[in-house]
């Protein structure tokens, strides 16, 4: 397949949390003509993305021109949005994200990541590490594509010895989304500003006034 031998798609990582798609796009677009830029926001850690090209030359170029350079106080991380398996980055957003703590600083991603492997199909493996030092924070994030089995490895998992310490293991919390919780405040201050208002309109009414001079 012509997508898996000249890929095009180049995944983009240890972003700053302030960076926007428009501005990602326009630093990639110096390189060559980008078809599409996708940012992932995950709690705890730092944004990554996807870099689409429209063809496999321009993308090459921009692999060996970007990975490793600083952007916004941040060394990039750049390869292609390909695992080893020749399976393509998939947008882990929506998936089932687990939250690692009290992690071993020597544990290594792979490390982690064939400890999780047995209970279902892992779509991303990341330790939080330190971004001067690389040095891990001692948490990481695991996301599987299945709700039941990220299950599973949360009850298995949790105070489990890896490396030289016992994991705790619980899911990833993520804030719920603003409009929802701004719409019903909005709605209920409404009726007070009436009720500020109708008290004023009864004092006038009520306020008394001299009688018209003959």
């Amino acid at each position: 397949m012509s997508d898996e031998s000249h890929p095009k798609t180049l995944y983009v990582g240890n972003l700053d949390s302030t960076v926007s798609e428009d501005l990602l796009c326009t630093l990639f677009s110096q390189i060559g003509p980008v078809k599409g830029c996708k940012i992932i926001r995950e709690p705890g850690n730092d944004p990554y993305a996807f870099v689409e090209f429209t063809n496999h030359q321009s993308a090459s170029t921009a692999l060996a021109a970007m990975n490793k350079r600083v952007f916004l106080d941040k060394e990039m991380k750049v390869n292609w949005a390909t695992s080893p398996g020749n399976q393509p980055k998939q947008d882990t957003s929506n998936h089932h994200h687990i939250f690692v703590g009290d992690l071993s600083p020597e544990i290594e991603t792979e490390t982690l990541r064939e400890a999780f492997a047995p209970f279902g199909e892992i779509s991303n493996c990341r330790i939080v590490r330190d971004p001067q030092t690389l040095k891990s924070k001692g948490y990481a994030f695991v996301s599987f594509v299945k709700k039941a089995e990220a299950e599973n490895a949360i009850q298995a998992m949790n105070g489990q010895w890896l490396g030289s310490r016992s994991i705790r293991t619980n899911w990833s919390t993520r804030k719920p989304p603003p409009p929802r919780t701004e719409k019903p405040s909005q709605r209920s201050k409404q009726p007070t500003f009436d009720e500020v208002s109708h008290p004023n309109q009864n004092i006038n009414n009520v306020s008394p006034r001299p009688p018209p001079k003959l």
